[in-house]
């Protein structure tokens, strides 16, 4: 008895499970929907990948450039250098010595890390010594080191080295610093250096004052004389100024080639993805409009 009710029970369900099996697939307008915003997502995406490829491109040409640029500044900033190597000229320790970071980096971005790499050195320096003040040069670094240490810069420059540093910016950025109020007993530049077409890191080159100069074991031997001492000491900060400048511009040449080489691979891989995803998505919607067709003319002929 039971068997027979159950029996009678299921008959509705098998009846409606072919007519289910068989039930026309209709694309809605949502469906439609998602294709044009697929279909605009690739869009902006391959526009995306011909603009990192044409950046990728300019920034290789312009990176030969900037690496005859940089051998140059560094024999001029390692000749400058050697003056006090052999004058054994150190740094001023001490209490009460004020020093100045001078930050070289530029305005443009796009190159990856190679700016905050920056930042994060200074800032390592600022918690040895947080009575440091800094002088930007370049605007990347000057906004992320102003939201933590905005109170420390006290002079700034841009629009230097838009193509490839000179040393006449160089000199005109010493000229500036040895105008500040403050006397400083110990600078130091902080930079870019180039190791290789894919690596940097940041270091630093001393800039010795005045007091530190005059104060060196051997700086005798050199028979320079007081009167020309400021002039000095102003040419080899230009000198340092200049290398530290042309070597982080190819640094950040060598960056952006490389984060645009990146980019253009991401990017790729996203048209692939979109591709094949707008490829089912529109094969349903053919499928769905061949079902409705082939329903309709079969029930148009029953």
């Amino acid at each position: 008895m039971s068997s027979a009710v159950l029996s009678r029970a299921a008959r509705p369900a098998l009846r409606a499970g072919p007519a289910a099996s068989i039930r026309p697939i209709v694309p809605s307008a949502a469906t439609f929907a998602t294709l044009r915003e697929i279909e605009g997502r690739l869009k902006s995406i391959r526009n995306i990948e011909k603009i990192t490829k044409t950046m990728k491109i300019v920034a290789s040409t312009k990176l030969n450039r900037a690496q005859r640029a940089m051998t140059e500044s560094r024999s001029y900033g390692k000749t400058s250098n050697t003056v006090f190597d052999n004058a054994e000229t150190k740094a001023l320790d001490g209490e009460g010595k004020k020093t100045l970071l001078i930050v070289a980096s530029s305005d443009k971005g796009l190159c990856g890390g190679i700016h905050s790499g920056l930042s994060k050195a200074v800032r390592r320096k600022l918690v040895e010594n947080p009575d440091t003040q800094i002088v930007c040069i370049g605007e990347k670094c000057k906004a992320q080191l102003g939201r933590s240490s905005g109170k420390s810069i006290v002079l700034s420059f841009a629009n230097i080295g838009k193509d490839i540093p000179t040393f006449a910016e160089a000199q005109a950025i010493a000229d500036q610093i040895a105008q500040l109020p403050n006397s400083y007993e110990n600078m130091e530049i902080i930079y870019n250096s180039f190791i290789s077409a894919v690596s940097y890191e940041p270091r630093s080159i001393e800039a010795f004052s005045e007091e530190a100069i005059a104060n060196s074991p051997n700086f005798a031997a050199f028979e320079i004389d007081d009167e020309v001492l400021s002039n000095l000491r102003e040419y080899a900060l230009a000198n340092s100024l200049y290398w530290a400048l042309a070597e982080g511009h190819a640094c950040e040449q060598s960056a952006r080639r490389n984060a645009m080489d990146n980019a253009s691979k991401n990017a790729g891989d996203m048209i692939n993805k979109f591709q094949i995803l707008f490829n089912r998505t529109r094969q349903a919607v053919i499928t769905g409009e061949l079902v409705e067709i082939i329903t309709g003319a079969a029930a148009s002929e029953a």
